[in-house]
């Protein structure tokens, strides 16, 4: 049997996420997956970027989120964009039940990652940004770029 791999390797990130949305809490949950998909993500075949989480009968499932067939998976390889289920505790997935029906928040999935070999889905408790706070993040980011590369000029001279 392969030796197990240890430590956090990171897959994807949905960048998207944080343009759009406003991240309140973080959550990590584990994804049922069929081999040749595991195969597939570890050949970098995954895309974030329209995917959401829903809640349905008690149980939390990721839609739209892309995995490319592998390869060389013949018979085995499966819809690319089907709803896959997420495993977390069911007194977590009915708190944030809770808090998605209450505040108008959205699960939306922010990265992938290996962690010790199994594929985890970080989540996060989003609220949606106006497009007042996009700018404002995006002046703030130019702001912080433009006082980096001035430092960088100075320590030059």
């Amino acid at each position: 049997m392969a030796a197990k791999l240890k430590g956090v390797k990171e897959i994807t990130a949905n960048r998207k996420a944080f343009h759009e949305y406003f991240v309140l809490e973080r959550y990590e949950a584990g994804i049922e997956l069929c081999g040749t998909e595991v195969k597939s993500i570890r050949a970098g075949g995954v895309n974030l970027k329209d995917s959401f989480c829903v809640i349905k009968n008690g149980e939390l499932f990721v839609r739209g989120m892309h995995i490319s067939p592998y390869e060389h998976g013949n018979i085995f390889n499966r819809d690319p964009v089907r709803p896959r289920r997420l495993l977390m505790h069911k007194r977590e997935i009915l708190r944030l039940n809770a808090r998605v029906m209450q505040d108008g928040v959205a699960l939306v999935p922010l990265r992938m990652y290996f962690k010790d070999s199994r594929v985890k889905l970080e989540i996060g408790l989003c609220k949606g940004k106006k497009l007042h706070d996009k700018r404002d993040s995006e002046a703030e980011r130019q702001s912080k770029r433009d006082i980096e590369r001035a430092m960088k000029n100075a320590n030059d001279d």
